[in-house]
């Protein structure tokens, strides 16, 4: 409780200036250049934004390797009961 900005600075590593993301774009575009193939458009890609929690995100993965799993597992179990 010494006055400092402690609760300031919480804040301020949440928020995002529009000129940070700018330079996040700009360094962006610079690696995407030095990966870019002749054919894929000069302009980087946009990040694609998932609004889903990263408990749903991670759940939907869970989920499509246990799918997956379990069909590998249903063909191999008919072979062996044939």
């Amino acid at each position: 409780m010494d006055g400092g900005d402690d609760g300031n600075l919480v804040i301020k590593k949440r928020f995002v200036t529009e000129a940070e993301l700018d330079e996040r774009r700009k360094r962006r575009q610079e690696e995407w250049e030095k990966v870019r193939k002749p054919e894929d458009p000069e302009e980087c890609p946009e990040e694609v934004y998932d609004p889903r929690s990263l408990y749903e995100r991670l759940q939907e993965q869970k989920d499509r390797k246990q799918q997956e799993y379990e069909e590998q597992f249903k063909f191999t179990q008919r072979v062996a009961t044939v």
